[in-house]
C-alpha cells in the first residue's frame, strides 16, 4: 500500500471512530482547509525575509503541525469526493509545464498569459 493510501486510511479510522463524518460535508470540510492554511500563513505575517529565514528555524515543529493539518484535510476531502489526489496532482503539474515553458518562464513570475 502506498504511503499516500496508508495516511489517508489513518485519517479516515481516526474520523470515523469518532463519528465525524457526519459533519464533514465539502463545504466545511473545504472551509477546514483554507482555515489550516491560514495558520500556516500566521507563521510569516509581518516577518520580513531575514526574521523568517531565524523562525523557520525556531519553529520548524509548529510549521510542520500546520502543514501536516492543511494534507489531512486535503487526503481527506480528495477521499471523500473520490478523487486520486496525487493523479491529480501529476496531471496539474504536466498543465502547468505546458502553460510554462522554461524558455517563456524561467526567472519571471508573470502569470501565462502574460509571458
Amino acid at each position: 500500500m502506498k504511503k499516500i493510501e496508508e495516511l489517508t486510511k489513518r485519517i479516515i479510522d481516526f474520523r470515523n471512530a469518532r463519528d465525524w463524518e457526519q459533519f464533514h460535508n465539502p463545504k466545511d470540510v473545504a472551509l477546514s482547509l483554507v482555515l489550516e492554511a491560514g495558520e500556516v500563513m500566521e507563521h510569516f505575517q509581518w516577518k520580513n525575509k531575514e526574521e523568517i529565514e531565524k523562525y523557520v528555524v525556531e519553529a520548524k515543529g509548529e510549521i510542520g503541525e500546520e502543514l501536516a493539518d492543511v494534507l489531512y484535510w486535503v487526503l481527506l476531502m480528495s477521499h471523500d469526493l473520490k478523487i486520486d489526489v496525487l493523479d491529480a496532482l501529476e496531471k496539474k503539474i504536466k498543465k502547468n509545464e505546458e502553460k510554462y515553458p522554461v524558455e517563456k518562464a524561467k526567472g519571471k513570475h508573470a502569470k501565462y498569459n502574460k509571458l
